[in-house]
């Protein structure tokens, strides 16, 4: 345990959209996705509504995993790995509603349980590693989500109880929102997008807006503000003391899980340099030699 100053590190960012079914989530997503990598070969969409991202292949050369029922943690976590293997720098996931609500997701695998409040027990490790997986990736994640119309009922001033409606809510796992840098709404058909969410201060409490690449843009920049990886890699190999390199582990934890071989390697090629050192010096000096010269 140790305390230091605050400082901004680069991150990854973990992107929002939410609304009903034709407001344009998916051609929004892929717009927010080719802002942030100008590249659409890089671009990957885990595509759980019917093949719908196909219908914008006219917008670039981006890549597609079909994902099919069931739709249980597990398979949307496979999904995600096999995109990171093949070094896509953003991953939309289309939608993560069906991870939920969707045949063989959380609810059903709930249901087929028994559906008691301690069969939860089982199902909700599996989802918290579905929700690790989105946090932990080393690509850029943007994650879909369906909205619908939220219903109570609530008891009139006559006595009778009355149906209010509430507006809208997503469909997944409450409190999904708090893991994301921003979430977007989008509250019309003409994808006009306001941040219920938004750690970057770019978009709260502001006018709507069209979602386009501009946006993406606008994020990858605030994204890259900061302490880079790169950065750490380079004092990483320059690091000639173990000591060193215990302060950049300390220094960069945010990046603990990507620079810990790194750091084992170099920590490996200290160690067989300072050996290497001290053989020389035996060498050059043997154990029958004085420091004012070869004893008689």
């Amino acid at each position: 345990m140790k305390l230091q100053k605050a400082k901004r590190h680069q991150v990854k960012l973990r992107l929002g959209l939410s609304g009903a079914s034709g407001f344009g989530k998916t051609y929004s997503a892929l717009l927010l996705a080719y802002g942030i990598t100008n590249d659409w070969t890089k671009v990957a969409v885990i595509d759980t509504e019917n093949n719908s991202a196909s219908l914008y292949a006219h917008l670039g050369n981006f890549n597609v995993v079909s994902l099919n029922e069931p739709y249980n943690p597990e398979r949307y976590i496979q999904a995600i790995k096999l995109c990171e293997k093949e070094n896509q720098e953003v991953i939309i996931i289309d939608s993560v509603s069906h991870e939920w609500q969707g045949k063989g997701g959380c609810l059903q695998l709930h249901e087929k349980l028994g559906g008691r409040f301690q069969d939860w027990a089982k199902i909700t490790p599996r989802h918290t590693a579905f929700i690790d997986a989105i946090l932990q990736s080393k690509a850029h994640i943007i994650t879909t989500t369906r909205r619908k119309i939220d219903y109570s009922l609530d008891l009139g001033q006559n006595g009778r109880t009355k149906v209010v409606k509430h507006g809208t809510k997503e469909i997944t796992r409450e409190g999904f929102e708090y893991e994301l840098t921003v979430n977007f709404e989008l509250i019309n058909d003409k994808h006009l997008a306001k941040a219920s969410k938004d750690r970057t201060g770019l978009f709260m409490d502001k006018p709507e807006i069209v979602i386009t690449k501009g946006v993406g843009k606008k994020l990858i920049d605030w994204c890259n503000q900061g302490i880079s990886i790169e950065e750490a890699k380079k004092e990483i190999a320059e690091c000639t003391t173990l000591e060193g390199l215990r302060h950049l582990y300390q220094k960069y934890s945010n990046f603990r899980k990507e620079l810990n071989d790194l750091i084992l390697n170099r920590k490996q090629e200290i160690e067989t340099l300072k050996s290497m050192i001290i053989e020389q010096k035996e060498i050059i000096q043997p154990k029958n030699m004085s420091q004012n010269g070869i004893n008689s």
